[in-house]
């Protein structure tokens, strides 16, 4: 007998490989998460200070048919009673991403069961939705991530609006790279929260790029700049330069967003992606919704950083509106949630 004979509800395994962790999870469209496994590379890649791309698929290559086995086995799933496949398709790392799509599409291939082609954005732009049953389109989502930092008008599955993106560096690149030049270990953005702790936010005068501008968009290589320049000083302690570099990255996301609420209408402040998982993050965007009158919503910390979970999440909403992909779906490096947005100076290609 199959999994959950005469159910109703759809079943999407969900896999991810766009970065440096191999994941596969197998989620129901009622938002139960039956089984999920990440495995992560910070070994192979901490003695370079960051990701190296060809280990990174390597290892994708190497992990991620056993992690498939296991999520299905501790399900008690077989094949025949997936719904559908959603793999990653983009973007990221392009060797990285080929994994889990290929491996998505000779599922549904040996299975005949259709394959979802999941941008990971809206991996992450969906995650909140998985975590709170109640969370409602439309909501202005704050997008934050190692690659990416934006804000956007999430309207419906597939419907987005861009109100705002880096222009350079995005806020957690701009934490790994702190990190790096403090001599923090890799992963930089964790190591940097827990220095920060020990830090005195305001010893150090660091800049607040295009904080109180017309703007509408976020820089922080600048701030990385100043970082750099502090650090090589010798004049601050490390814990007060991850305290100062922190809270300035706050400010940033703070001011930007609390503009992007004045033009928008949306009723929910949303925050996901890997800097949501901060804490002084969080709970400084939690107290702007606050005073802005907005309801807030941000998914558990283990969400906010890549997981297949979020792309299987992804899959069931696309799945449950006939959002199907051909097997020729290509794989991207680049693939913005908002394809009509106008492009930015600087490095726009980032949005």
């Amino acid at each position: 007998m199959g999994w959950g004979k005469g159910r109703v509800m759809a079943l999407i395994l969900g896999l991810e490989s766009s970065c440096d962790d191999s994941a596969a999870a197998l989620v129901t469209s009622e938002r139960v998460i039956l089984a999920q496994a990440v495995i992560g590379q910070d070994d192979a890649h901490r003695p370079f200070g960051g990701i190296v791309p060809e280990i990174a698929a390597r290892a994708h290559v190497e992990m991620l048919p056993g992690l498939i086995r296991r999520v299905m086995d501790e399900a008690g799933v077989v094949p025949a009673d997936l719904d559908a496949i959603a793999a990653t398709a983009g973007p990221g790392l392009i060797g990285g991403v080929m994994v889990a799509l290929l491996a998505g599409k000779g599922l549904a291939l040996a299975t005949g069961k259709p394959l979802i082609a999941v941008n990971h954005l809206e991996g992450h732009a969906l995650s909140p939705r998985l975590a709170d049953p109640n969370l409602a389109f439309p909501y202005l989502l704050l997008l934050a991530s190692g690659g990416h930092c934006q804000l956007l008008e999430a309207r419906g599955v597939g419907d987005y609006r861009r109100l705002a993106t880096t222009i350079d560096d995005a806020a957690g690149e701009a934490f790994d790279k702190s990190a790096k030049l403090l001599g923090l270990p890799y992963p930089g953005g964790p190591a940097v929260e827990q220095l920060a702790l020990e830090g005195d936010p305001r010893a150090v005068p660091l800049p607040r790029p295009l904080v109180g501008t017309s703007e509408p968009h976020f820089s922080f290589a600048g701030l990385k700049s100043a970082v750099q320049r502090a650090a090589a000083s010798g004049v601050h302690k490390p814990a007060d330069i991850a305290a100062s570099f922190q809270q300035a990255v706050i400010d940033c996301l703070v001011d930007r967003t609390a503009r992007a609420l004045a033009t928008s209408n949306a009723p929910t402040l949303v925050v996901a992606g890997g800097v949501a998982a901060n804490g002084a993050v969080r709970s400084a965007l939690a107290e702007l919704a606050q005073q802005k009158r907005r309801a807030f919503s941000v998914p558990p910390g283990w969400l906010c950083t890549d997981n297949a979970a979020m792309i299987g999440w992804a899959g069931a909403e696309r799945f449950a509106l006939g959002l199907t992909d051909p097997l020729d779906a290509p794989a991207r490096a680049r693939w913005p949630l908002d394809a009509s947005a106008d492009k930015v100076r600087g490095a726009g290609v980032k949005a």
